[in-house]
């Protein structure tokens, strides 16, 4: 029954009514209706909640064909591209309804480039993996060099710096978690 789902996950991720309100763009007074059984929400308003969990309906629901679907990510989806100029170019793996927990990128990075982040969300780290070429790994006042199959997990809620190092292009995994 949808009413004990959205608790079920309300509850699992320590939210508020009023944070899954801002999230999904659904009234608290709604999100109440809904827990309690006593309102029959629309697709739409269905489909906010859902993208607040960052789950589609049928995850939501929990029907069990959903849990049995495949989600691809094509190399050649336009869309997936979260960054592409001269420096950098980040391609988004993962599928985009999950970007609330993990998120999966491909980074390449042009000779001598670096990709510079301010601070993310409190509690948010990265994994890198890096597979062509070498990166100097900077997060606060650490910093690390990182080599063909080498990975490093940092903090990500502090400003951060991934360089490359090297005279090709760096071309790495970055995995995004948030707490």
């Amino acid at each position: 029954m949808l009413s004990s789902r959205v608790i079920e996950l309300r509850k699992k991720r320590n939210l508020t009514l009023e944070q899954l309100a801002a999230a999904s763009g659904v009234s608290r007074s709604m999100l109440s209706q809904i827990e309690r059984g006593r309102a029959n929400p629309t697709l739409a308003v269905t489909l906010r909640i859902a993208q607040a969990f960052g789950l589609n309906i049928g995850e939501l629901v929990d029907q069990p064909w959903a849990a049995s679907r495949i989600e691809l990510v094509r190399s050649d989806d336009t869309s997936q591209l979260f960054r592409d100029d001269q420096e950098c170019r980040i391609r988004t793996l993962s599928p985009l309804h999950l970007e609330k927990n993990v998120e999966f990128y491909e980074i390449r990075i042009a000779p001598r480039a670096r990709l510079h982040s301010a601070p993310h969300f409190e509690g948010t780290r990265e994994l890198l993996t890096i597979t062509q070429g070498s990166a100097r790994i900077q997060a606060g006042d650490n910093h690390c060099v990182l080599n063909p199959g080498d990975t490093a997990h940092y903090h990500a809620d502090l400003e951060h710096t991934i360089e490359n190092s090297g005279d090709e292009e760096l071309v790495g995994f970055l995995v995004v978690t948030y707490q």
